[in-house]
């Protein structure tokens, strides 16, 4: 008996034992804290100083960042400064920060960073015009080709993110010092993160994230509805009332900094003339735009810029008229025969670039399209992947609708370098206005802040003028999400979507 009892209580401590060990088990996979975020951005690469996506998924950082203000903070630069008008500036970078690797973060690693940034993007050379710099432990000194008094807002764009250049792989497995690690990356696919436990900045809630990449609006709703996704960037358009109707979904919608534009190709003779631009101008509907086609998620534009923007000037009024077309397209040389526009025995028929992934772009290039055939003017629409790419190696397009965020730092001179200067990254379209380009030069040399201002308002009023783009629609920024994904924000610049702070409620 005393054998049998024995036994006994060994099975039941064994018992005991693996039912204690199946519970802590059980409680870890309960605290295992997940999301599945779906993007509209395709991402064929993770190369931070090429695509966006490294900074979105909370990979990689850069030096300054910019809040929800547009006012620009320390990130992984903790101060900088310059006492030589803008053209020396040096950044301390913060103690204590490792790479995901373990690797340490000082200045000799971040100007490896740099320098591979200006290696691989022209146009991140352009912006930066870094000529020369020196690393002395946590102290870089950059010195730029000329004086810069906004050279720290040009660090804030994503591809100027640091990276560990040593640990090579960038394109699939960039090194960063972010939140989250790169676990698997399929282009345009997939990516998988895990929490980096080392990170810099504080506790990391989430312990994996899911980005996937689809450019179906409509598919990006049905993931939401059906449990497939938990954070849903930009659903379907019209499907946001049915959205906020649903008691276990939340909907963030914020006016953005975006503006969706008419892009000309300067570089063509036809449009050379103002007079054919503004011909276009008048064609775009901008209300009908707002209305129908973005369902009320937008405000018609008059420039670059919101209107009560600080830098934005009193713009000419805009406005849908067939009549006023003709006018132009008479004082451009052309006139109707046969139902038909026509310049020197020839019709006019034009190459309208688009793309998807922003899917309300191939719509107002229809409706675009439509306006234009009322006065016997030919669109032909074309649709590519990667609208970027085409622009920059191709020239045989003569119009582009466009999509931008045209104001992400709380300043005019990214986007009026970036727009109208030679070389600028979004000026494939050749833009050349002498007066222009003289005042985005005294910008980039100006110190004060009203007359930064006043300066951009000057240039754009020319932009506006000539119509050297015609702007549309200021979109909104919207986000659905479980209402048990906690802590989630909306970025207006739209850089900053997987952070450390997003968690999930454990059921």
């Amino acid at each position: 008996m005393k054998k049998v009892f024995i036994l006994i209580c060994f099975i039941l401590l064994l018992i005991a034992g693996c039912s204690s060990q199946g519970t802590d088990v059980s409680e870890e996979m309960k605290k295992s804290k997940e999301i599945t975020f779906l993007s509209n951005f395709p991402s064929e690469t993770l190369d931070p100083h090429l695509n966006y996506t490294a900074v979105r998924a909370g990979i990689t950082e850069t030096l300054v960042k910019v809040n929800q203000d547009q006012e620009l903070e320390p990130w992984l630069s903790e101060s900088w400064d310059t006492s030589d008008g803008g053209k020396t500036w040096i950044f301390k970078i913060r103690e204590n920060i490792t790479f995901q690797n373990g690797n340490h973060v000082d200045a000799e690693a971040v100007k490896a960073s740099l320098e591979r940034i200006i290696q691989v993007s022209e146009a991140m050379k352009n912006a930066l015009k870094i000529e020369a710099m020196e690393a002395d432990g946590q102290h870089l000194t950059i010195t730029t080709e000329q004086p810069l008094p906004h050279f720290p807002s040009e660090l804030v764009h994503p591809n100027s993110a640091i990276v560990d250049v040593s640990a090579g792989g960038i394109e699939q497995q960039p090194i960063g010092t972010g939140p989250f690690k790169v676990v698997s990356f399929d282009p345009n696919s997939k990516l998988e993160l895990e929490k980096y436990s080392s990170y810099w900045d504080g506790e990391v809630k989430l312990d994996r994230a899911t980005m996937i990449f689809n450019e179906d609006a409509n598919a990006r709703t049905t993931a939401l509805q059906s449990g497939d996704a938990d954070i849903v960037y930009r659903p379907a358009i019209e499907s946001i009332e049915t959205l906020k109707n649903d008691k276990s979904i939340k909907m963030d919608v914020v006016s953005s900094l975006r503006t969706h534009l008419l892009m000309y190709n300067s570089g063509k003779d036809v449009f050379k003339d103002p007079a054919l631009r503004k011909a276009f101008d008048v064609l775009i509907d901008r209300e009908v735009i707002a209305a129908d086609i973005m369902a009320g998620q937008a405000t018609a534009a008059e420039g670059p810029f919101h209107a009560e923007s600080p830098f934005s000037p009193v713009y000419t009024e805009k406005e849908f008229s067939l009549d006023q077309a003709r006018k132009y397209l008479a004082e451009a040389g052309y006139e109707i025969k046969d139902g038909k526009a026509v310049k020197d025995g020839k019709p006019l028929t034009l190459k309208l670039m688009t793309y998807s992934y922003r899917p309300e772009l191939p719509l107002i290039s229809q409706l675009l399209q439509f306006n234009a055939k009322e006065l016997g003017i030919t669109l032909e629409i074309q649709q590519v992947e990667n609208i970027d790419e085409y622009l920059a190696e191709k020239s045989d397009w003569d119009m582009a609708t466009y999509s931008l965020i045209t104001a992400p730092r709380g300043d005019a001179s990214y986007f009026l370098n970036s727009a109208y200067m030679a070389g600028g990254a979004i000026n494939p379209g050749q833009i050349r206005n002498d007066q222009v380009t003289e005042l985005i030069k005294e910008l980039n040399q100006t110190f004060d802040h009203d007359q930064r201002n006043e300066l951009s308002k000057q240039a754009i009023q020319i932009i506006d003028e000539q119509i050297l783009h015609s702007f549309i629609v200021h979109p909104n920024n919207f986000v659905a999400y479980k209402d048990y994904v906690l802590n989630w924000e909306t970025s207006k610049s739209e850089y900053y979507t997987l952070t450390k702070d997003i968690d999930v409620r454990i059921k």
